[in-house]
């Protein structure tokens, strides 16, 4: 048995998760947290995130075999070690869903497809630029304008009757465009449901350039946003793509989640290297 904690450290959020995994393969979750950073110091978010999680479980720090980390955490003073944020989300996406053949990571500066087999290793995958209006810190800024909470957001989406047209190419476009919106009293429902559409339209040429034929499990930050969901799926079945959209309520810890796990791999084959016999 192996007890792993993964912590990610994204642009707009921490998120640890501790596991125990088993010889046989088989996991139990014993502790997730998450913390958005909003100006704080991710370092010592992540460190509060992982002794809630050991608190969860009832377990020291000399309890955890392996410390992974992922995103922006290759700096976390107690990590063990560090793994590419493609790599532990691929995993993470097939923990939540194994069924999923590709991860559609959505966070707070970017988006990304990546196209996966049934073991989570990645095969091909595409992201978009950082400066597009594609992304949860510019819904977070747009919601502020809007005099709404971001939690707000995917349900007044849903509710749009005549959503509005929204520059797709840049941020600052798009942002200018929300204020000329307001300024013609366009509803903020209509407003939110033209920027998800067109949020919704990168995303799914993104997942046509990888190749994605199958299950996509949305990750990162925006999986929360049931808004944007919806509108993914309205844009890809416009388009004929009628592969299934999923999201998981544990969508956001899908990167700490594939660190822990892989974490627990690694520990695993390295007490076996351990154990072979030295060449004489």
């Amino acid at each position: 048995m192996t007890i792993a904690a993964g912590i990610d450290i994204g642009s707009g959020a921490v998120k640890a998760t501790l596991f125990e995994v088993n010889k046989d393969g088989t996991t139990k979750w014993l502790g997730k947290d998450l913390h958005r950073i909003r100006q704080r110091d991710p370092m010592e978010l992540a460190k509060e995130a992982y002794h809630n999680c050991l608190d969860q479980a009832g377990l020291k720090e000399d309890d955890v075999d392996y410390v992974a980390s992922t995103g922006d955490g290759e700096t976390i003073p107690f990590r063990t070690g560090h793994f590419y944020t493609m790599t532990t989300h691929a995993r993470g996406a097939i923990y939540l869903d194994p069924e999923a053949r590709a991860v559609l990571d959505v966070g707070a500066l970017n988006g990304r497809a990546i196209k996966i087999d049934e073991r989570g290793k990645v095969l091909s995958y595409k992201m978009t630029s950082q400066c597009a209006s594609g992304s949860g810190q510019f819904l977070e800024n747009i919601a502020r304008y809007l005099g709404i909470s971001q939690d707000e957001i995917g349900e007044l989406s849903k509710q749009a009757d005549d959503p509005e047209k929204v520059s797709g190419i840049c941020a600052v476009l798009a942002e200018t465009d929300v204020i000329n919106m307001v300024s013609r009293e366009i509803s903020a429902s209509n407003i939110l449901k033209g920027i998800h559409l067109s949020m919704a339209g990168r995303l799914s040429r993104l997942l046509k350039s990888v190749g994605v034929d199958d299950v996509v499990m949305v990750t990162g930050g925006l999986a929360n946003d049931t808004g944007m969901v919806a509108a993914l799926i309205e844009d890809m079945e416009a388009q004929k793509m009628m592969m299934p959209v999923r999201r998981h309520d544990d969508s956001i810890q899908a990167g700490a989640i594939g660190a822990a796990l892989w974490g627990a791999y690694r520990y695993e084959r390295l007490k076996e290297l351990d154990a072979l016999p030295a060449a004489s």
